[in-house]
């Protein structure tokens, strides 16, 4: 209901993830200066009125019950879904109950909105720093709907499955806005992902599809060895948003009745997808590749000198048109460095087109992991663990995991005479940054494999960590 009412009367809407702690949610609202909060109760651990409190300890106490903030201060208005009142929050129920009021009354709808508009703020961890606040517009959103639904083959009365975090990309807009244009059913299976959740809800509401990470349809696979379901409704579905594995795209489509399932590339810098795969596609192509450019979008390969190279050749992914972001939000050095005068937009993959205009990842410039679908930054998690006072340098890399996809490993070095154990850092980070960026393995070293300029070689790191972890095969 907010994403299509913010849109509606040209508000732009900037998705939070709730696995957010106090200081990710302060530094999120502030950055883009945001004037309310729709937010619920609880969920899971996180108790979000209690994290308001500690970060404006003013609610309540204005007397127009408008919130004045002096360490947030652009913050207005907080909405809570909860039915209970709280001094100084409004109920979500009064606004739509006002809202229908007003309308009755003769509601002043804004005029002179532009599909140019910004409309959205996604959060992206960025290869550097804290997160940026990629800004979507009108236009990008709902023409990256249209087209995913139309390569996809999405029809008129299908039942889509999305267990997928509404606070993401994916979610948000291959879901529910590719939904709404298409006059499909949109179906939620929960709160939270849950494989047998997931797979009730295809059988229980006759699904014709089902999107997901690759994470989470190895956990809906396992789930259907232990009780299986009747997916014959299904025929087709997205799985994206990390790699995935050849075996398990073919898994899919055998086992969970999906033969129409595509995979694809994208980016929340581009409105969701780049490119991919079809229904008609071979199923060779849809285990290899990740499809061709979307329709009226632009995509080269490049070498390091801005050179376009030939077929077959690797190179990074450039891309521009209409579902470019119109930037990052106040940052215009940082958005003058992802896209230039043209309007391309440097991706940081590495990638290839076949002679048939099919393209496939080959590597990342970034320096980010992504796990489970989660774009997760280095040198965010790597900034905050020298907030410890034992760690003298840190150096956060991917390893390989079966579940998803990558794991965190956080090689440390510790100050002289210092001494902490693996939980004591896992320890540290909980309840301070958000769960997905605790990392899962922590391992102690005397230095660092460098670089002639002094950098560190974090690929070195990388394989170094997956063999003494055991994750790969030692001749590997």
């Amino acid at each position: 209901m907010t994403q299509y009412a913010s849109a509606k009367i040209g508000l732009i809407l900037v998705n939070l993830n709730p696995a957010y702690r106090a200081a990710e949610i302060k530094y999120a609202l502030t950055k883009v200066g945001c004037k309310a909060l729709v937010f619920v109760h609880s969920f899971k651990s996180s108790r979000y009125l209690d994290m308001l409190q500690s970060l404006v300890p003013e609610i309540g106490r204005s007397q127009s019950g408008e919130l004045h903030s002096e360490a947030m201060p652009e913050l207005r208005l907080l909405i809570c879904t909860a039915l209970e009142c709280h001094e100084g929050v409004v109920r979500f129920q009064d606004v739509a109950e006002n809202g229908l009021r007003a309308i009755r009354e003769g509601f002043n709808w804004p005029r002179g909105l532009k599909s140019s508009d910004p409309i959205n703020i996604q959060y992206t961890s960025g290869t550097t720093g804290p997160p940026k606040a990629a800004t979507l517009s009108h236009r990008g959103l709902l023409n990256s709907a249209w087209f995913t639904g139309q390569v996809c083959g999405t029809l008129e009365g299908d039942a889509i499955c999305v267990p997928l975090p509404l606070f993401h990309i994916f979610g948000m807009l291959t879901g529910n806005l590719l939904a709404m244009l298409r006059g499909a059913k949109i179906v939620h299976p929960g709160d939270a992902f849950d494989a047998d959740s997931v797979l009730s809800a295809v059988e229980d509401e006759r699904c014709t599809s089902l999107y997901g990470t690759p994470t989470m349809f190895v956990s809906e696979l396992a789930c259907l060895e232990q009780r299986p379901r009747d997916l014959s409704s299904l025929r087709t579905g997205i799985i994206a948003g990390a790699v995935v594995p050849m075996e398990l795209l073919r898994r899919v489509m055998t086992e969970m009745n999906m033969t129409g399932v595509v995979n694809g590339y994208g980016m929340t810098e581009t409105s969701s997808a780049i490119m991919v795969t079809s229904p008609t596609d071979t199923a060779e192509r849809r285990v290899t590749t990740v499809g061709r450019v979307m329709p009226h979008i632009e995509a080269k390969i490049v070498d390091p000198a801005g050179t376009t190279v030939k077929i077959g050749e690797a190179g990074e992914i450039l891309v521009r048109g209409y579902s470019t972001m119109l930037g990052y939000w106040g940052d215009p050095e940082t958005t003058s460095k992802t896209i230039d005068s043209e309007g391309w937009l440097r991706t940081g993959d590495l990638g290839m087109f076949d002679e048939g205009g099919y393209g496939r990842i080959v590597g990342r410039i970034k320096d980010m992991i992504i796990r489970g679908g989660e774009n997760i930054s280095c040198s965010e998690i790597e900034e905050f663990l020298l907030l410890h006072p034992a760690i003298e340098s840190a150096c956060v890399v991917g390893v390989p995991d079966e579940r998803y996809g990558e794991e965190l490993c956080a090689c440390l070095k510790l100050k002289a005479g210092s001494h902490v154990k693996e939980q004591e850092v896992q320890e540290f980070c909980r309840e301070k940054i958000s769960h997905y960026k605790i990392p899962r393995y922590v391992r102690f070293v005397d230095d660092f494999p460098l670089t002639t300029s002094g950098k560190v070689q974090k690929f070195l790191l990388a394989k170094s960590s997956a063999h003494l972890l055991g994750l790969i095969n030692p001749d590997q």
